[in-house]
């Protein structure tokens, strides 16, 4: 089919599900043919590399997505792709740069900040005052806080932090600013601001920068943890053995949810003896864990979680978290908490590629699907470590 004759649209309702439903093999079949004279529809060759980023096949999907840019450099849709292609590879300066323009968005141009300040890009300011502000989800706001503190020490300014009310108390014990704002105030006057997630490019951050220090940089209260550690050993009896906080699904309306989610029953392999599996499930799933699956020794804490204070305590007095990609996991990684996170086969930038570990959290340890869609297979090796976690806790 030429492309003077092919009904991009027709060809796009029929690739997109595929895509939704990670079947990028038969997606790249039937796109192939359509661009093998190496010219087509831009929308074609940007399904192409979805195809590709689909299987896992980053490394080709970036030179199509790199083309793209160069081509149309005014299409932001297309930069933004790239940007979480080389983000995902761990090529960071380009990445920043491109990821720059996460607000030109059709669904994101909505929830940007107006700013009728400059933007500071990374020189010493002496004498100024710059307003750093967060953005996007609370885990987004757990990973990038240990920044302001890197900020005003390269600014050399005045650092006023604008937070959102549900993490401003773990933000304020964390200290690396002068004063602190809480999102919908009126801010004290700024000369310059940036956003938490452009200080990465405005800091020329690397790989090698990371996890940096101070490392943990939150804290539960300790009085919190005191409450907490004596109701999860209420909860656990007489009974010695892991104490392990676990989630299994995200936020709903997140757009990536359908693929980072699961269910309670899915994690029943998990079930074994010498552990107590405690919920911190936040939303319409949270119900699942009172009706656990059989053998697993399930104990719901979401109905008594006020805010992250709690999660923070919770995470402080247990011997492990289990979760799917979610904010409580970024908060673990801060507090320097253990931490196992389920990974679909297309993660999230953040979480890179291949590697078990991450460079963001050295407590956190990842498993991560090698197959579309196959949570059985990370469930399978999550158990296994389980078990061994419980041998040596015994041994």
């Amino acid at each position: 089919m030429s492309s003077a004759t092919m009904d991009v649209q027709a060809v796009e309702a029929q690739i997109r599900p595929l895509l939704i439903a990670g079947r990028g093999r038969e997606a790249e079949a039937l796109l192939r043919p359509m661009l093998a004279s190496g010219t087509g529809p831009v929308t074609l060759w940007a399904l192409l590399a979805q195809a590709l980023r689909v299987q896992g096949r980053l490394q080709e999907a970036r030179p199509i997505q790199q083309m793209l840019v160069d081509a149309l450099p005014g299409h932001l849709p297309s930069r933004f792709d790239l940007s979480e292609t080389l983000l995902l590879l761990g090529a960071f300066d380009a990445g920043w740069r491109e990821y720059s323009h996460r607000y030109s968005l059709a669904h994101t141009s909505r929830i940007e900040r107006k700013v009728q300040r400059p933007r500071w890009d990374g020189r010493p300011i002496p004498g100024q005052t710059l307003l750093i502000h967060d953005e996007q989800g609370y885990g987004d706001t757990f990973q990038f806080m240990r920044m302001v503190a890197w900020a005003k020490e390269r600014s050399q300014a005045t650092v006023v932090l604008e937070i959102n009310h549900e993490t401003a108390s773990l933000a304020r014990r964390m200290g690396g600013f002068d004063a602190i704002t809480l999102r919908g105030e009126l801010p004290p006057h700024f000369d310059v601001h940036c956003e938490m997630m452009s200080l990465p490019m405005a800091m020329g951050l690397q790989l090698r920068d990371l996890p940096g220090e101070p490392m943990p940089y939150l804290s539960a209260l300790p009085d919190r943890r005191a409450q907490w550690a004596e109701r999860l050993g209420a909860y656990q009896g007489a009974q010695p053995g892991l104490k392990v906080a676990f989630l299994w699904a995200g936020r709903p309306t997140h757009f990536n949810d359908a693929n980072r989610s699961m269910t309670l029953g899915q994690l029943a392999p998990l079930a074994q003896d010498g552990v107590t599996f405690f919920s911190i499930q936040k939303g319409p799933t949270e119900g699942q864990a009172l009706t656990p699956p059989k053998n697993m020794n399930v104990v719901s804490l979401s109905p008594d979680i006020r805010d992250f204070e709690d999660t923070a305590a919770i995470l402080s007095e247990v011997d492990l978290l289990i979760s799917i990609d979610s904010s409580p996991v970024h908060l673990a990684g801060a507090l320097g908490c253990p931490a196992w996170v389920m990974l679909p086969l297309l993660p999230d930038w953040r979480w890179l590629l291949e590697r078990e570990d991450t460079p963001w959290y050295p407590s956190v340890r990842l498993f991560r699907q090698r197959e579309w869609g196959r949570w059985d297979q990370v469930i399978e090796s999550v158990a296994q470590a389980l078990a061994e976690r419980v041998r040596q806790k015994f041994a």
